[in-house]
């Protein structure tokens, strides 16, 4: 079979895994497995599998696969496969906004009106974007990649302080702010998973556009800058990309460990081929992942529900550590 039907076939598979799962949500409530399709629905069923499951489901799938992309763009750009999409500094923004949100209007991350939770993911977003700006400024741009990775942590590391302060000062939004931060899928609307959907689209479509410079890094910069590919824009592009996805779901689902990390790892794992391939491969494992998680985060201790974040973090450690230990006695074999 060659490269391009591999693609292919992994492409179909991962997209009905992808849609299996999500179904397969509709059915994960806090007393476990209620499998609604086996039998009629009364208008409360309805309206819960309708208006909580289902877009629940899919947002966790939307986010998944943004952060799956993410992750493929991010190890591409910088040619490090340990790179993630928060390098940048986004997931420590993001934090601060929602921590700044809370300290000046209040409110509970898991007990909130719509008009208070469309308030928490503006301010994440707009404070991962923010925080993308300040790399970019202290980075002087995007054309020396070690003073961008570097620039990221600095970021990272002073806006997390800054994040700390502010709950220390407000201790009333230090409950809300550790949900933020273990990640949660359980306020995801059908208008959020709208606003994933559209970001998802143009990130696809840009990733896609950009991809053969991916391709052009893999064999070095200098090599690439002698085939014509214009690396300046590109790579300012490619970071909006990044930054636009990543920024996009930490808003609506919080920080959710690892997804971004393990999803390009397994495309890898199943197969070589193209960037163009690969980020939507990642994506749509990112998907795959984040929506099964989702799942087993309701019903592994039902009627208690895990922190999406911390099972992805529990999973996708375990698989990173496997893969480690498998690469060390390979190598220590030869």
């Amino acid at each position: 079979m060659s490269d391009v039907s591999r693609a292919q076939h992994w492409t179909v598979l991962l997209l009905v895994i992808g849609i299996a799962t999500v179904l397969l949500g509709t059915t994960a409530g806090s007393q476990g497995w209620q499998a609604w399709w086996w039998g009629g629905m009364d208008a409360v069923s309805q309206q819960i599998v309708v208006d909580i499951r289902l877009p629940r489901s899919l947002g966790s799938w939307l986010g998944g696969a943004l952060l799956g992309l993410a992750g493929a763009v991010a190890q591409g750009l910088f040619r490090n496969p340990l790179a993630d999409p928060y390098l940048l500094g986004s997931a420590s923004g993001a934090s601060l906004g929602v921590g700044t949100y809370l300290s000046l209007f209040g409110g509970s991350a898991w007990a909130m009106t719509w008009w208070t939770g469309l308030g928490l993911t503006g301010a994440a977003f707009v404070g991962a974007v923010l925080a993308v700006f300040l790399t970019l400024l202290l980075a002087r741009g995007v054309q020396q990649t070690l003073r961008l990775l570097l620039a990221g942590v600095v970021v990272g590391v002073v806006l997390g302080a800054v994040t700390s302060m502010v709950s220390l000062l407000q201790p009333q939004v230090l409950q809300a702010m550790q949900g933020f931060m273990l990640g949660s899928t359980a306020l995801v609307s059908w208008s959020a998973c709208l606003t994933l959907a559209v970001v998802l689209a143009v990130c696809l479509v840009l990733a896609w556009v950009f991809a053969r410079v991916l391709d052009a890094l893999t064999l070095g910069e200098a090599t690439a800058q002698s085939l014509g590919v214009p690396l300046r824009s590109a790579r300012l592009v490619l970071v909006g990309v990044l930054s636009l996805a990543t920024g996009a779901a930490v808003a609506h689902i919080g920080l959710v460990a690892f997804v971004g990390l393990a999803a390009p790892h397994l495309v890898r794992s199943l197969l070589r081929t193209t960037h163009a391939r690969s980020v939507l491969l990642a994506a749509l494992m990112g998907g795959a992942l984040l929506a099964l998680a989702d799942v087993m985060a309701r019903v592994l201790f039902a009627p208690q529900e895990l922190p999406v974040g911390v099972l992805t973090a529990v999973i996708g450690g375990g698989y990173l550590l496997w893969r480690v230990y498998r690469g060390s006695g390979a190598g220590g074999a030869r």
